[in-house]
């Protein structure tokens, strides 16, 4: 049914989610940027199911949409995009799609490329996350991109969990007397009360955030001068270098390093990645307004 009266000229709202495996956050903005209100909701990652990230979105969407007082008329113009973790699984998008909602459109895309859109202000470019995993994504002239990422730990190379799991290792080779013997390799094994056993049986139930609690620990003690600790950042950093260039030679105008461990791991890159690398313009909830329909930004630098 199409509307009438004033709200069917009405100039369009728009609401983005960056639904996380962490959490969702959610905005409601004028074309112009104006933001009208936010909201928080718990995790919306495909792993957990789609009814209870679905549950998440909403929950966020409607504290946004509560916070910017909109009635029925108003929630109806919403043009929003929606971020989600994991929506590259088997048949969720095409789950998704087919949800209920009130808005007047809505599109759905995985939380990596929103975060992309907003680094990018909506234009092509691209990002290479390095946190708890590693990735690199981009869109160019309507391709995706996409390179690395296939998770821990057949993948995701120099990442905060694959710099963990490298760490574990040397120091049980040094316990051994294999490998050298550093202030790391030490830290590490004392984790485990000076016994590889603990080790392994902490291996048998640990996840890739589990690993990546190492990650600090390494960095520190690279940036100290240990000298197993700089050669593991540096090999972690080449993998980095790699996903940077590979985006770059698939046609990426800009790339920006974001996650939880970028700002450590940059100084660490090759001098040329470094040229390349741009600031982030804006955030995934911005990226996620782009992907449903708000006006790219300015060309970005």
């Amino acid at each position: 049914m199409s509307s009438t009266g004033p709200a069917a000229n009405a100039p369009p709202l728009y609401l983005g989610v960056d639904g996380g495996g962490t959490g969702c956050r959610a905005r409601v903005e004028t074309a112009e940027g104006t933001v009208l209100g936010q909201g928080l909701a718990g995790p919306a990652a495909t792993r957990f199911g789609i009814e209870r990230s679905w549950a998440a979105i909403l929950q966020a969407a409607e504290a946004a949409i509560a916070e910017a007082d909109l009635g029925a008329a108003e929630i109806a113009r919403i043009r929003a995009g929606i971020g989600v973790a994991g929506l590259g699984r088997k048949g969720a998008r095409e789950a998704f799609e087919a949800l209920a909602h009130p808005f007047a459109s809505i599109a759905f895309a995985t939380d990596g490329l929103v975060a992309c859109l907003g680094a990018h202000a909506g234009r092509d470019g691209a990002i290479v996350i390095c946190g708890t995993g590693s990735c690199g994504l981009g869109r160019v002239e309507g391709r995706d991109l996409r390179v690395g990422g296939w998770g821990f730990p057949i993948s995701d190379e120099g990442s905060g969990a694959d710099l963990g799991l490298q760490a574990v290792r040397v120091a049980l080779r040094a316990a051994d007397g294999r490998h050298e013997a550093s202030p790391l390799t030490r830290e590490v094994l004392a984790r485990f009360g000076d016994d590889p056993l603990e080790a392994v049986a902490w291996m048998d139930r640990a996840t890739a955030t589990d690993y990546a609690t190492f990650a600090p620990l390494v960095m520190r003690h690279a940036d100290a001068g240990d000298p197993v600790g700089r050669r593991l950042v540096q090999a972690g950093a080449e993998q980095i270098d790699g996903l940077v260039r590979a985006l770059v030679d698939r046609g990426a105008p800009r790339v920006s390093l974001i996650g939880g461990l970028s700002s450590a791991v940059e100084a660490w890159l090759a001098p040329d990645v470094r040229r390349r690398l741009s600031p982030a313009l804006d955030d995934a909830v911005t990226g996620a307004m782009h992907l449903a329909g708000r006006p790219a930004g300015d060309a970005p630098a």
